[in-house]
C-alpha cells in the first residue's frame, strides 16, 4: 500500500482540485451553451469532455489523502469516464452526419480561445502538485487532453468559417475523442502501475 501522503501536500492537493473541478464544470456549462447555439459537434464534444473532468476531479478530491487503492480505483473510474466520453462523442457525430448540422464558424473560435485559456489556467494550477499521486498525475493529463481539443476546434472554425462546410466540425470531434481514447488508456495504464492490480470495471 502507498503511503500517505504529507498534511500539508494533501491541503494543496485539495485546494488545487477544487479550483480545477469549479472551473472546469463552469466552461462545460459555458461549452454546451455556445454548442447548442452553434450547432458544433466540437463543442458539444469538449463540453461533454468538461463535464467528464469535473467528475473526475470530484473522485480525485475523494481520493486525497486515502489508502493507495482507493486513489487507483479513482483513477481507474476516471480512465473509464474518458473512454466512454469517446463513445459518446462518436454517437453524437453520426447522428450530425445523418440529419446534418450547420456550425457556426466564430462562435467555435471564441469558445474554443476561451476554453484553452482556462485549462492553461488549470495546468499552471496542476503542475506544482503533481507529485507521485496518480490522480494529480490523471488530472494533468485531462487539462492537457482538453488544451489540444481546444487548438483543434479553433482551427475547425477558421475552417468552417472559410468553407462553409460541416467536414471541419465533424473531423475535429473525430480527434477529440480518438484524444478521449489516448488519455483513458494512458490513465488506466498508469493506475495499473501505480500499485496492485485494479479489475476492470
Amino acid at each position: 500500500m502507498a503511503e500517505e501522503a504529507p498534511a500539508a501536500e494533501t491541503a494543496e492537493q485539495r485546494r488545487v482540485l477544487w479550483r480545477v473541478l469549479a472551473l472546469n464544470a463552469a466552461l462545460a456549462i459555458a461549452l454546451a451553451v455556445a454548442g447548442l447555439s452553434a450547432d458544433s459537434s466540437a463543442l458539444m464534444a469538449n463540453a461533454v469532455d468538461n463535464t467528464s473532468d469535473a467528475a473526475v476531479y470530484a473522485l480525485s478530491l475523494y481520493a486525497v489523502g486515502r489508502s493507495g487503492r482507493l486513489k487507483q480505483l479513482a483513477a481507474t473510474a476516471s480512465g473509464v469516464m474518458l473512454l466512454l466520453l469517446a463513445l459518446g462523442v462518436l454517437a453524437d457525430i453520426g447522428r450530425r452526419l445523418v440529419y446534418g448540422a450547420e456550425p457556426v464558424g466564430p462562435t467555435m473560435m471564441v469558445m474554443a480561445t476561451v476554453a484553452a485559456a482556462v485549462n492553461l489556467i488549470c495546468l499552471r494550477l496542476l503542475k506544482p502538485v503533481e507529485s507521485q499521486d496518480v490522480n494529480m498525475r490523471a488530472a494533468e493529463t485531462f487539462s492537457l487532453n482538453d488544451f489540444a481539443s481546444n487548438g483543434g476546434i479553433l482551427v475547425a472554425g477558421v475552417l468552417v468559417l472559410w468553407t462553409g462546410q460541416l467536414w471541419p466540425d465533424i473531423v475535429v470531434g473525430v480527434l477529440v475523442a480518438a484524444v478521449a481514447v489516448w488519455g483513458g488508456i494512458a490513465i488506466l495504464r498508469d493506475a495499473r502501475r501505480s500499485g496492485t492490480p485494479v479489475k476492470a470495471l
